[in-house]
C-alpha cells in the first residue's frame, strides 16, 4: 500500500553538455523512459548543459507530451543564460516548467497537499 502521507519521489535525469542532432533522439527518449508507472515527477537536470539546439528543444517538448500522457510533471533545471535563451526564443519556455536549480525544482516538485 503506497504512502499517502509521503510525497512523490521524483526522478532526476541528469542531461548532457550539449544536445544537438546527434544525441538529441537518445535524450529524448531517456526522458520519456523516466515516465515509469508510479512516476509523477521527473526533473531533466541541464546543469552541465550549455548547448541546446532545436532538436533538443523538440525532444524537451515531446518529453512534455509524455509527461501529459502519463499524467505526470516535467520540470527543467536551466542555469545557463544560452540554454534559457534558446527555450526563450521558442517560446518552450512558457510550456515547460523551468527553474533556475536543482533545489528550486525538487522543492517545486512537492505538491502540498
Amino acid at each position: 500500500m503506497a504512502d499517502l502521507d509521503r510525497p512523490p519521489t521524483p526522478v532526476i535525469v541528469p542531461l548532457p553538455a550539449e544536445i544537438d542532432i546527434a544525441n538529441g533522439a537518445a535524450v529524448g527518449q531517456q526522458l520519456c523512459s523516466a515516465f515509469a508507472p508510479g512516476v509523477t515527477i521527473v526533473i531533466a537536470d541541464m546543469t552541465a548543459t550549455v548547448f541546446c539546439d532545436s532538436s533538443g528543444v523538440s525532444q524537451l517538448v515531446l518529453a512534455h507530451h509524455c509527461a501529459a500522457a502519463h499524467r505526470a510533471q516535467l520540470r527543467l533545471v536551466v542555469p545557463h543564460d544560452q540554454v534559457l535563451g534558446v527555450l526563450k526564443v521558442t517560446g518552450v519556455d512558457h510550456m515547460l516548467a523551468v527553474y533556475p536549480s536543482l533545489d528550486a525544482a525538487l522543492a517545486a516538485a512537492s505538491p502540498s497537499t
